[in-house]
C-alpha cells in the first residue's frame, strides 16, 4: 500500500457552533460543506485550509469528555504549519486565545507553541 497523504482529521465538538466559529474565524478555515444528519442528531462540517479539505467537525449528543492531560494514549495533538510562528502567536493573542510560551523544538530547532480549541483539544503552531 502507498499512502498519498492525510485525507482529513475528524474532531468531535461539544458545541458545534462554538467550535465551528473557532476553526473558521480564529484559525482561518473555510466551510466547504455542512450537513445535518437527522438520524444521528449530528452536524458535520467539512473545513478547508488554503483550499484543501482537511478537517471534519462533528457534533453528537452526550459525548464523554476526552482526557487530554496529563498525557494520555491516543492522538496527542494537531499541528499547523506557518511561516512566522511569533506573528501567528500574536494574532491568536489578539483574538483572545490563550497560548503557551514560544518554544524551540530541541530536535529540529524550529519555533513552536501550543494552544487549545474550545473543547481543550491541544493544537500546535509549528515553523515551516
Amino acid at each position: 500500500m502507498r499512502i498519498n497523504g492525510v485525507h482529513h482529521i475528524a474532531i468531535i465538538a461539544s458545541d458545534y457552533d462554538v467550535s465551528k466559529a473557532f476553526y473558521l474565524d480564529v484559525l482561518g478555515c473555510t466551510l466547504e460543506a455542512e450537513y445535518f444528519r437527522a438520524a444521528r442528531r449530528s452536524w458535520m462540517g467539512k473545513l478547508a485550509l488554503n483550499g484543501h479539505y482537511l478537517i471534519e467537525l462533528f457534533s453528537f449528543s452526550d459525548t464523554p469528555p476526552r482526557k487530554s492531560g496529563p498525557e494520555a494514549l491516543g492522538l496527542r495533538h494537531l499541528a499547523f504549519e506557518v511561516d512566522d510562528v511569533p506573528a501567528a502567536r500574536d494574532e491568536l493573542i489578539g483574538k483572545h486565545v490563550e497560548v503557551e510560551e514560544l518554544r524551540v523544538d530541541p530536535n529540529t530547532g524550529k519555533a513552536m507553541f501550543f494552544f487549545r480549541d474550545p473543547d481543550g483539544l491541544p493544537l500546535e503552531i509549528y515553523e515551516r
